[in-house]
């Protein structure tokens, strides 16, 4: 495979960029329990010398990410993993300023010819169908406008277990986020495939 590449030197390292908020932050785990953590420990036990900058921080709105995105970028990444959009939904923040903010971000990678993984979120339920369907809707669509990678929902799999997720039900633990790497890793494999193409 294409990407078995990156094993041979130190010089073909293959830098991946998370940029997200809290759930790629890590926000209530020990160091090395985050999602680039666990992302980049399975990569590399697969032969993929990668490293997975983890540039999530707590709390971020799209807006945050979008404001922040050339410092994240310094980092110089040959790919990125985006996932923002949770706190604009636990808000109830407009949809339409969340697709403003993230079209931005990638219209920024696009220009810069950084492939993309596009992780989506889900509106709380308490919001209303009618909002949850708009919100939904702005990844899919940006995701097909910018012609990226597409992984519908981040938290798929974890979302409302309780042994999966913190006391505040909204954070994974370590092995929550070992689930979300499981699931999203066949994206993740795609996303490094384009970046070898």
């Amino acid at each position: 495979m294409i990407f078995l590449a990156f094993s041979t030197s130190a010089e073909a390292e293959l830098r991946i960029l998370g940029l997200g908020d809290s759930l790629m932050a890590g926000y209530g785990l020990p160091p090395g329990d985050s999602f680039p953590d666990q992302l980049q420990e399975v990569l590399r036990a697969t032969g993929i010398d990668a490293t997975v900058t983890n540039a999530g921080v707590s709390g971020d709105t799209s807006a945050g990410g979008r404001a922040r995105l050339d410092w994240a970028l310094a980092s110089d990444p040959h790919a990125v993993i985006l996932e923002l959009g949770a706190n604009d939904g636990l808000r109830g923040l407009e949809p339409s300023e969340t697709r403003r903010n993230l079209d931005a971000i990638l219209t920024v990678l696009g220009e810069k010819g950084l492939p993309v993984l596009l992780a989506g979120m889900l509106a709380p339920p308490n919001l209303g169908q009618e909002y949850g369907v708009e919100f939904e809707a702005v990844y899919r669509d940006l995701a097909e406008k910018h012609g990226v990678l597409f992984y519908p929902f981040f938290l798929d799999g974890v979302v409302g277990d309780p042994a999966l997720n913190q006391q505040d039900g909204i954070h994974p633990t370590k092995e929550g986020v070992a689930i979300i790497v499981e699931r999203i890793l066949p994206k993740v494999r795609e996303l490094i495939d384009h970046q070898t193409n």
